[in-house]
């Protein structure tokens, strides 16, 4: 989401989700590693699950789940 807002910063992330949070798919904003808050992994997971998501363990693989904003 940083990428997709034009900032590196993780507050401009965090703003955007305190604002439309419930409007968002908050799973799928990950840390660079491609690991999620460990306090939402196993719902973030179901997510990941359903949707088919490529993942590495519990972390997305990046390489393979990246979407360009197009």
């Amino acid at each position: 989401m940083a990428e997709y807002l034009g900032t590196s910063s993780p507050r401009g992330v965090g703003s955007v989700m305190a604002r439309h949070g419930a409007a968002t798919s908050w799973w799928r904003v990950l840390r660079a590693d491609g690991s999620v808050v460990p306090d939402l992994r196993e719902r973030a997971m179901e997510h990941y699950r359903r949707e088919g998501t490529p993942l590495r363990g519990t972390r997305v693989d990046l390489s393979r789940a990246r979407w360009d904003g197009r």
